[in-house]
């Protein structure tokens, strides 16, 4: 087993990674055994919202059981009360927030991990092998997976928010603007020439930019202008990509429409845009469709 009980902390992020791994067999410690394990997942949270997927798309349901939390957390420190025990028994001394999402150990009652691509990988290596015909993490994709989140968390994520900061001066705005969407028009690209984000079967690059995508027109177009909006929304392959995964029904079962804007509005300081007013997606009449 490896673990890393404290690594460095993420952007925006005021708690540690806690990192253990599942292994092969019982010598790794934490080994794949079903039902030992759960998930503790936010609705409304993007990382959560990302394990959920896959774990529906593995089919997991009676192998790695989930807990949904609220989708604003009800702790003083911004995590959640019901965690609390989890990270108190796991790191000594713990003294930040209790966030999800969470995989759990029920034999040991502590934290296996927090880290959301680690929690995904093991799950789908340890116990999604052969399981609905589904592999998300094929080998020699994984260079394509590992690249693929690195462009949605800083291309997307980390872009779309410095492009709609209210403290940013018009050229940060507008070179962080930019980054976004040479993101965007590089899947646009890849979306063009295929079915799916990393060639003609869905992996969990996929899962990545679907993810990304709720975020970007959930919680961060309200910060961009409409022009900003209007120009993110000019590729067609791409949003029409993820029309199709939400109508699939381990994608659109698990947005919480509503649980990400009682979050956003729970956390976000900044000021609504020009933007604001429509999504780019009409999301709930897909997701009714799954």
């Amino acid at each position: 087993m490896s673990v890393t009980p404290f690594a460095p902390l993420a952007a925006g992020r005021t708690a540690p990674f806690l990192r253990g791994r599942i292994g092969r067999d019982a010598r790794s410690g934490h080994y794949a055994v079903p039902r030992r394990y759960r998930l503790h997942l936010s609705p409304g949270c993007p990382r959560s919202l990302r394990i959920a997927v896959t774990h529906a798309l593995l089919g997991l349901d009676e192998v790695c059981p989930v807990e949904f939390l609220d989708a604003v957390p009800d702790g003083p420190d911004g995590g959640h009360l019901a965690l609390r025990p989890l990270y108190e028994a796991s790191a000594h001394h713990y003294t930040g927030p209790a966030t999800a999402p969470v995989l759990s150990d029920d034999w040991s009652g502590r934290i296996v991990s927090t880290h959301a691509p680690d929690i995904t990988r093991d799950l789908a290596r340890r116990f999604g092998a052969d399981r609905q015909g589904t592999e998300l993490y094929p080998r020699a994709a994984e260079d394509g997976i590992e690249a693929v989140e690195r462009l949605c968390a800083e291309g997307i994520d980390d872009a779309a928010q410095r492009a709609g900061r209210a403290d940013a001066d018009e050229a940060e705005r507008s070179a962080a603007l930019d980054v976004l969407l040479a993101a965007l028009g590089a899947l646009e690209h890849r979306l063009t020439a295929h079915t799916h984000v990393l060639g003609d079967r869905l992996t969990a690059a996929d899962v990545e930019v679907w993810a990304a995508l709720v975020e970007l027109d959930t919680v961060h177009r309200v910060h961009l202008d409409a022009s900003a909006v209007h120009r993110i929304a000019g590729h067609p392959a791409l949003w029409a990509h993820a029309r199709r995964l939400t109508a699939h029904p381990a994608f659109g079962a698990h947005l919480d429409l509503d649980g990400i804007a009682r979050r956003h509005r729970a956390h976000c300081q900044g000021l609504e845009a020009a933007g604001a007013a429509v999504r780019i997606l009409d999301w709930p009449s897909h997701t009714r469709r799954a």
